[in-house]
């Protein structure tokens, strides 16, 4: 039994100096590569994961950011904002953000729905990482999309669309616009820089009129030189066009051509000329 053991013993040391021999080589020291898990399919690879709220996760820029949705039975919206990592709490610049919300399905309007910034405990002062809004009679209770047109996070411009369902994307389509009643008077009414003329210039209707049926194709990575829409910062889709002031803009869709519309009424210092809208 001992002369097997001595045996044995010289064969693993002989073996043992043959591989050392064959590879003069430093062992690696770093750890080894773990196996990459399979691609995702399509559907798993946009589908939104459940936040810690209980709500619904949705990508900003390429997963530079996260947002989590929350819907309360009351209506309340809740939009939490969260780091790359969706594990770390993003505080951003307290802002009002204005949503457009539509009841999946149905061919009635968009109808404008504010969040207002609510810091949370911890949130520094000036930033939050909360936003809360509040659905319209009319729509809580059911599936509804909401787009927010833009969010400034790090001195970026975002866009977030989500809904109450876990298959709801970002990349959603847009909802035509502010409700009929609310569209005449935004678009039929001058104000501020947003004259008559202008009102006759686009045909004396409103947006969601004039482009009814035409798609928006958002492209978030314009390329220097190119039009930007006022509003989002993408690039600015030649189709979507309206005057302002007597010039002519470029928007991305038809909820940005309302808010810039807005805007052009109530804080008209805030309008730039066309040819600032472009990528730098």
């Amino acid at each position: 039994m001992l002369r097997k053991w001595v045996l044995f013993g010289g064969l693993f040391a002989a073996a043992t100096a043959v591989l050392v021999g064959c590879n003069n080589s430093q062992p690696p020291t770093e750890k080894a590569a773990e196996p990459k898990a399979a691609p995702a399919k399509a559907d798993e690879e946009h589908g939104h994961k459940p936040g810690a709220h209980g709500g619904t996760l949705v990508s900003l820029g390429k997963d530079s950011y996260h947002a989590e949705a929350v819907f309360d039975k009351n209506g309340a919206v809740r939009l939490y904002t969260l780091g790359k990592d969706e594990a770390r709490v993003q505080e951003v610049e307290a802002q009002e953000l204005s949503g457009y919300a539509t009841a999946v399905g149905s061919n009635a309007g968009a109808t404008e729905v504010k969040f207002a910034a609510k810091p949370q405990q911890g949130d520094s002062a000036g930033k939050t990482s909360l936003f809360v809004g509040q659905l319209p009679t009319e729509l809580v209770g059911q599936t509804v999309q909401i787009t927010i047109n833009n969010i400034r996070i790090g001195g970026e411009r975002f866009r977030i669309a989500f809904s109450n369902t876990t298959s709801a994307h970002a990349d959603a389509p847009m909802p035509d616009g502010v409700g009929s009643d609310e569209s005449k008077k935004l678009y039929l009414t001058p104000g501020g820089k947003y004259t008559a003329e202008d009102i006759k210039a686009n045909g004396s209707a409103p947006a969601a009129v004039k482009y009814k049926g035409i798609k928006s194709d958002h492209n978030a990575k314009p390329q220097p030189g190119d039009k930007i829409c006022p509003v989002s910062m993408t690039k600015a889709n030649p189709k979507f066009t309206w005057v302002v002031g007597g010039k002519t803009y470029e928007f991305c869709c038809v909820p940005c051509i309302d808010e810039f519309v807005q805007a052009a009424k109530s804080n008209p210092s805030e309008i730039k000329a066309p040819t600032e809208y472009i990528k730098k």
